[in-house]
């Protein structure tokens, strides 16, 4: 990171939909580390109140404040908690009021979830995000930049929340024109955060810690793996260095979903079953796509799709892929022990799990 990249967030206002999810509570911390500076406001909107009551009494904790609105490090000004929904106009509007820099981690993200209720994955991932756009071109106040949180479902989508997605990151870079105030609007795109809420490394542990079995949907079943830091890492890499209109995508490693298992389980006696693919499943994840990859670039180590629309496209494309060759999960860069080791190095095997593996050897 250069030295102005490191100030980006300093005295500003940030404002994190969705802030007490996985991904936005890890996102808080790396911003309260100070990473790309300390905001003088960091504002976390979300609809669910007893997970705001759990991340205040958490950071509190941590910090070691015990005033109701809390006081950081480093001279940090208070955090603001906000109840609100990223589908209702006015929430975004208000919390927006002054706002430089927003992160929408907010989504609904359950494959099987989206399939059967479709519309609330568009009133959420599509119109939500549209809250955002308008509110920030209609509003007083100049926003810096708007970063969208996408995910690898996005690619050649065959599920609700994969359409979803796809329509966000369209959204995101026609976003950019007629942009009078000069806001910068962007997305990152992943794949499974290992560890996350819903994500099948918790699963695992769940079924191993009850002596199994542990369900898996095909043997053949592939998937992006990725820590939490690193998809923050992408979002800050995104901040430092995007232009209108790109989607950031992380060079990380796959692994097949039934590796996953077997490393968890180690050697001992849990059955593996499997059920077969849910609703709306891929057997393998896509990143980046033949079309895309055409305008796919390389970037302080990561791909960046630049966007569709010519107005926003440098005069001339160098291409890191090559042309008509996709970016996808079934080329399988990690067998199990590769697992076991990336998930130990980081912490993110679960103390159930470990616990459970004891117990059972």
């Amino acid at each position: 990171m250069n030295s102005d990249s490191s100030h980006l967030l300093e005295n500003t206002k940030v404002v994190v939909f969705g802030g007490t999810g996985s991904l936005g509570q890890k996102l808080v911390q790396r911003i309260l580390a100070g990473e790309c500076g300390i905001p003088k406001k960091l504002v976390i909107i979300s609809r669910d109140e007893a997970k705001q009551y759990q991340m205040k009494i958490d950071l509190e904790h941590q910090n070691q404040a015990s005033t109701q609105d809390i006081i950081y490090k480093k001279g940090l000004s208070p955090v603001e908690f906000v109840i609100g929904d990223i589908r209702d106009y006015t929430s975004v509007q208000n919390v927006l009021n002054g706002a430089d820099y927003v992160f929408s981690t907010a989504a609904l993200k359950q494959v099987p979830t989206c399939e059967y209720f479709p519309f609330e994955a568009v009133k959420t991932n599509c119109i939500g995000m549209q809250n955002i756009i308008s509110a920030v071109k209609q509003g007083s106040y100049p926003v810096k930049m708007v970063l969208g949180i996408s995910t690898d479902k996005a690619c050649k989508p065959v599920n609700v929340m994969g359409m979803t997605k796809a329509l966000q990151e369209r959204m995101l870079v026609q976003a950019n024109l007629d942009n009078s105030k000069g806001t910068r609007f962007g997305a990152v795109r992943y794949g499974n955060v290992v560890a996350s809420r819903g994500s099948v490394v918790p699963l695992f542990a769940e079924q191993i810690s009850r002596g199994g079995p542990v369900t898996v949907t095909t043997e053949t079943m592939t998937r992006f793996l990725l820590t939490l830091d690193q998809a923050v890492d992408t979002i800050f890499a995104s901040v430092r260095s995007g232009t209108p209109g790109d989607i950031y995508v992380p060079i990380i490693p796959s692994a097949r979903i039934i590796d996953v298992a077997r490393a968890i389980i180690d050697d001992n006696d849990i059955q593996i079953k499997v059920t077969g693919i849910r609703p709306g499943e891929k057997e393998h994840e896509i990143m980046i796509s033949e079309e895309e990859s055409y305008r796919t670039i390389k970037r302080d180590g990561y791909y960046v799709i630049l966007p569709m629309l010519p107005e926003l496209q440098p005069p001339s494309i160098e291409t890191a892929l090559k042309g008509g060759v996709e970016y996808s999960s079934s080329v399988v860069t990690m067998e199990k022990g590769d697992i076991l080791k990336m998930l130990r190095d980081n912490k993110l095997l679960p103390a159930k799990t470990e616990a459970a593996m004891k117990v059972l050897k």
